[in-house]
């Protein structure tokens, strides 16, 4: 797959340029399908991914001219027939995939069959924003935050630090957001730390993109490479 790596969505034309390099025409000659279901543990989560789906949120993502959009739902998919929903996944440019629990997110890409399924997605650009962008990394940075997220008794709290390994370096999203704690440079090395891959840690103006590979970084912000 190609990836555009994100911590805030297409949140400048640096970020926008680089989608339309590797989508290889312009966005309103693009279909792409949304996942909405990282956000749904969260207080208010089905009116965030209403608010997502129909481009009202604050992170530019669905709202970006697509020729069309449709929703992929991961907790629904282990109930509907695989051909039913794989020809659609298959036939995308684009996966757009929300951010909310990385947790959670990686739990239902598992079970749906969509993490089986995205390695062989070779023309296909999957956008991740936050924690859609953690899910493809090695390593959840989120994992104890998102412990606090799940039912009691659930199994998803079985290696939660670890996410889908789809690249191989991790992620550390919304560097230095005023909103946010343990998003400074110094918080972000300390956890860094203990991973045995690089970590990038990123702003909400910056993304990764990915290609065969080739890794490299599109900021109008603020980024650092932190290696083990």
């Amino acid at each position: 797959m190609k990836f555009l790596i994100t911590s805030g969505g297409i949140s400048n034309p640096s970020i926008s340029d680089a989608l339309v390099g590797l989508l290889g025409k312009p966005i309103a000659e693009s279909t792409a399908l949304f996942i909405p279901t990282a956000v749904y543990p969260f207080p208010g989560g089905a009116e965030r991914a209403w608010k997502a789906v129909h481009g009202r949120a604050d992170i530019p993502l669905c709202q970006l001219g697509w020729k069309s959009l449709g929703l992929l739902e991961l907790t629904a998919l282990p109930t509907i027939r695989k051909e039913n929903w794989v020809p659609a996944v298959r036939e995308a440019d684009a996966l757009l995939v929300w951010g909310g629990d990385v947790l959670y997110l990686t739990h239902w890409m598992r079970q749906s069959g969509l993490a089986d399924l995205l390695p062989s997605l070779s023309d296909m650009v999957y956008v991740g924003v936050s924690a859609g962008s953690i899910a493809v990394t090695p390593h959840n940075c989120d994992a104890e935050f998102d412990l606090g997220f799940v039912p009691d008794g659930s199994d998803m709290v079985q290696d939660a630090d670890r996410a889908l390994g789809l690249v191989d370096f991790t992620l550390y999203p919304h560097l230095n957001h005023p909103e946010m704690a343990d998003t400074t440079l110094s918080d972000i090395q300390k956890w860094a730390s203990g991973i045995p891959v690089p970590t990038y840690a990123i702003d909400d103006n910056t993304a990764i993109r990915v290609v065969d590979g080739t890794v490299d970084v599109v900021s109008e912000g603020e980024w650092a490479l932190i290696n083990p």
